[in-house]
């Protein structure tokens, strides 16, 4: 497994990452968490050391489950691993969103005690909608609990990519903060002008639903019906078979010599952008995640591949 520089921060990092959404909430299905704890120690195995949490990846009654799951699952592996968390919204209570300074300080003090860490290597907003939302007295609590060691460096985990970018843009510009999280796959890639500015503020690049919600999994077809309550059962039927569609035609192109699978194919076209520091997986098998790692180690594809994929991609699909 290769490894990056997280942008001006010391943190050298796995180039796949291991998101938890799926391993504390169900909105990709059910997953059993002693099988969650094994994918982590397979994980750090295969040369991950880069894991993103939150405490929204849990349920209606308890937040922050993925936290406790990879808590659990590092075990004694703390020191291996780069853990990324969030503050501002939690499963309980995901709206209204709170970036402030109490919400920094009990938010941050509840991840420590379920991750069971005395630290968190970065803390990312999570997902402000507009500028309005943030209150003054946060940066000054995120400052503090800095200096206190219970955090590391700062992020912002980038929703509403046009009514944010700006806001995202100056904080990496007055260095408020180090990293940004966004979307970035081949469906979608409307956030690469951000990915240009933080490159130049030296920031770090965390791409997150490469898989465009598992439609380049290679594993969705126009007639599949997704369980009631999942993240993917919003889509129409028309919308379905459009997704569908366009993965194929990826496919075609993306799909040979070193390449042997489409996630594969996805995984190097992200880490082929400039800027971007490192790929999230949302793996919940060994398969998935052992398919992911394969792109880190494959060459990057060529420049007239890469420019018969621009030519290619009329849209941008909407992320999750």
């Amino acid at each position: 497994m290769k490894r990056r520089v997280l942008g001006r921060t010391d943190l050298e990092c796995s180039e796949i990452g291991l998101g938890t959404w799926a391993l504390g909430s169900s909105v990709y299905g059910q997953v059993d968490r002693s099988d969650s704890h094994g994918l982590i120690r397979s994980a750090i195995d295969l040369g991950i050391n880069f894991f993103d949490t939150a405490p929204l990846y849990g349920t209606k009654e308890s937040d922050g489950v993925a936290e406790i799951v990879l808590g659990e699952g590092l075990g004694n592996r703390r020191d291996d691993a780069v853990i990324s968390t969030k503050f501002g919204r939690t499963a309980t209570k995901v709206m209204p969103p709170r970036f402030n300074a109490q919400e920094a300080r009990v938010s941050c003090e509840a991840s420590l005690e379920r991750l069971k860490t005395d630290w968190i290597d970065l803390m990312f907003f999570h997902s402000p909608f507009t500028e309005e939302e943030i209150e003054d007295d946060v940066w000054e609590e995120l400052g503090r609990l800095r200096d206190e060691g219970k955090i590391r460096f700062l992020g912002h985990s980038v929703s509403m990519y046009e009514e944010t970018k700006d806001m995202s843009a100056q904080w990496m510009g007055d260095r408020k903060i180090d990293v940004i999280q966004v979307v970035l796959s081949p469906f979608n890639r409307e956030t690469r002008p951000l990915i240009s500015s933080a490159r130049e503020a030296g920031c770090g690049v965390v791409a997150r639903e490469c898989m465009a919600n598992g439609f380049l999994s290679g594993k969705i077809e126009k007639d599949t019906v997704f369980p009631e309550g999942s993240l993917n059962a919003r889509y129409s039927r028309e919308e379905i078979a459009e997704r569908v569609e366009y993965a194929r035609r990826l496919e075609s192109h993306m799909v040979k010599g070193e390449i042997q699978t489409l996630p594969q194919a996805a995984y190097r076209w992200i880490l082929d952008q400039s800027g971007v520091s490192l790929a999230l997986s949302g793996a919940r098998k060994l398969g998935e995640l052992e398919d992911a790692i394969e792109a880190s180690s494959a060459s990057p594809f060529s420049n007239s591949l890469a420019d018969q994929l621009e030519s290619i991609h009329e849209r941008d699909f909407p992320p999750a």
